[in-house]
């Protein structure tokens, strides 16, 4: 199986043989980048796509000299097993949380 990820707008995405089946949604906020979603379908679990699509859009939000705010519980898990991102990752807080309510509230 062939994946590739690529950045969209608010989002990464994952795709397996040319079908996108997961993504990373974020939103940006100055210079932070907070990621408050991550979903693969369910017929491509446990494959390690999630890891995959998360450490490059991780990669892609170093080298956009971007800070990494982990609301999404998978990215949180993510960054709390793999240190070599503890000098992007700051502290998730309420008005981080209250901005994620507040864009999901302005998609419906």
């Amino acid at each position: 199986m062939e994946t590739t990820v690529r950045q969209g707008t608010g989002r990464y995405e994952i795709a397996a043989d040319g079908k996108v089946v997961g993504v990373a949604l974020y939103l940006d906020d100055g210079g932070r980048r907070i990621f408050f979603h991550t979903e693969v379908a369910d017929a491509y679990e446990g494959q390690g796509l999630a890891g995959k699509l998360v450490r490059q859009a991780l990669e892609e939000t170093r080298t956009q000299g971007l800070r990494v705010v982990p609301v999404c519980p998978y990215v949180k898990g993510y960054v709390e097993r793999h240190h070599e991102y503890d000098d992007i990752v700051d502290p998730v807080t309420d008005e981080a949380v209250q901005l994620v309510r507040e864009h999901q509230a302005a998609a419906r």
